[in-house]
């Protein structure tokens, strides 16, 4: 018996939604039945969140009716849509980093016992519980700051668990996962739904999305193309990626050779601490080093740190045979070093400013340096402005859009827009392409080669093995904060990249 089977316990039924100058989605029509997980998947902008959005009651559709559980709602308000069990958990963490997982699972609404005392002990052994029922591992008791990402991301899930949902909407929950963790999550899915929740699982990894869905709905600029019965976990990722932009697509972007020149950026005997390994490396013009690893190994630390975005103990950095001075961001900005952050809308954007103020965030003052205190007119850059987001095919109504309005994947092109205004030397790419679309991730790619031809040279750090692998001249396996090996030519490979990682055999 499959759980597609009699009436759907919710069906989102001719559902419009306008924005000013956009229309976001047009005559969509999408159901979920009990137990059921049913894979929602499109390119960035093509609506899947804005549609999630109004099923948790943050955006009101201009029109179209909402079915759920025999009842009809012309739209839901957050608070409803928690009452009806519908529970949403982003791909952005939202948990409060100084408290543990225990806290945050029941923060606002924790037990308490007589006299009014919290109840620590009641809550922990709730969690214990659920825990138990899904199968998750993790140390309840440690801070979220603590706790690898992929451990914070079991938190959340938790925490809409916790809420007795009936519809669990996961938006890109392995994003940031290794393949061991990412597994994780596919075999959590499966737990929930066997204990008939249903589940909304929001994805770009098409490989994953077949292994999960009971059903595959792709949408495109706002309106459905088609759904796929998946029983058998058969449907073709040529058909998804077909639907999904409208025309063929190859699944991964291969770079375009460039000339590999001279030593260009250096990092010698970098310590993160008093105890830490030392890192060395270099970067040639015109090369991209990945820096691979399994989450939580310090990649992301070590370009942190390389870019002033956190202290580092001891080591110097040089380019083109200069010994640069970094003490903070500012100092690496100045010194032509950009760094595309993993956090684009904590450390990427100004959400609230627009596109045009985002994409001259660093550039107006690197280009104006010497002229402190000016007040500059942001218009007046419209026009080369305007060709980055043509040439980036940012969706936007205008310039004037709010970064906060767009998808995912066009803010995480906005930041790369900023960057290329400003024209750096040396470029960290730190997970560019998380939680984007493949045809969105060959525009990136697209950039990378480009600033490799001009002459620049990259640092990229990815958990995207395929996107590894493809983009990168060199690899650097990253394994407990030290560099602990090297791959070139045909040792790029996803098996060696995995025993490196792990260090087995």
């Amino acid at each position: 018996m499959t759980p597609t089977n009699g009436t759907p316990l919710l069906k989102m039924q001719g559902i419009v939604k306008e924005f000013p100058g956009v229309r976001a989605l047009s005559n969509l029509t999408f159901d979920v039945y009990k137990g059921e997980c049913h894979c929602l998947v499109g390119e960035n902008g093509a609506g899947k969140s804005t549609l999630m959005k109004i099923l948790s009651g943050a955006y009101t559709p201009t029109s179209g009716i909402i079915h759920f559980d025999g009842h009809d709602y012309k739209h839901l308000t957050p608070a409803l849509s928690k009452s009806l069990g519908i529970e949403i958990v982003y791909q952005e963490n939202d948990l409060v980093p100084t408290m543990n997982a225990i806290e945050n699972i029941f923060v606002g609404k924790e037990m308490t016992r007589f006299g009014g005392f919290i109840d620590h002990a009641g809550m922990a052994e709730r969690v214990h519980e659920l825990m138990q029922r899904y199968k998750i591992d993790i140390d309840p008791t440690r801070n979220i700051e603590q706790m690898s990402v992929s451990d914070q991301q079991f938190v959340k899930i938790l925490k809409a668990l916790m809420n007795e949902s009936r519809i669990l909407i996961m938006d890109e929950p392995t994003s940031m996962f290794n393949v061991e963790d990412a597994g994780k999550v596919l075999n959590l899915v499966r737990s929930i739904t066997s204990h008939g929740i249903s589940v909304i699982y929001i994805s770009h990894f098409l490989k994953e999305v077949v292994q999960i869905a009971d059903r595959i709905t792709v949408i495109r600029d706002g309106n459905v193309i088609n759904t796929y019965d998946n029983a058998g976990r058969d449907v073709p990722l040529n058909t998804l990626t077909r639907d999904m932009v409208g025309r063929p697509v190859d699944m991964f972007y291969q770079k375009e050779p460039s000339e590999i020149g001279d030593v260009m950026f250096e990092v010698k005997d970098l310590k993160l601490t008093k105890d830490s390994p030392s890192v060395s490396f270099s970067v040639r013009r015109g090369e991209i080093v990945g820096l691979s690893g399994m989450v939580g190994s310090g990649r992301t630390e070590i370009v942190r740190a390389i870019s002033g975005a956190d202290p580092r103990y001891s080591g110097d950095i040089y380019l083109n045979g200069e010994k640069l001075t970094i003490r903070n961001p500012r100092d690496s900005i100045e010194a032509g070093i950009a760094h595309i952050t993993e956090d684009r809308q904590r450390l990427g954007l100004n959400l609230n400013a627009s596109v045009l103020e985002n994409a001259l965030m660093v550039g107006l003052q690197q280009k104006n340096r010497m002229r402190k205190g000016i007040l500059y007119n942001c218009n007046s850059y419209a026009a080369p402005i305007q060709g980055i987001v043509e040439k980036l095919k940012i969706k936007t109504p205008s310039l004037q859009q709010a970064a906060v309005n767009l998808s995912g994947g066009n803010q995480q092109k906005v930041v790369l827009g900023k960057w290329l205004f400003a024209e750096q030397s040396v470029y960290i790419f730190d997970e560019p392409t998380r939680g984007i679309d493949v045809n969105a991730k060959a525009e990136f790619y697209k950039q990378m080669t480009a600033l490799t031809h001009a002459g620049n040279c990259i640092i990229m750090v990815s958990s995207d093995m395929p996107e590894m692998i493809s983009m990168s001249d060199r690899i650097l396996i990253v394994r407990n904060g030290e560099i602990c090996s090297e791959l070139t030519g045909d040792e790029i490979n996803e098996q060696t990249i995995i025993r490196e990682a792990l260090g087995v055999g």
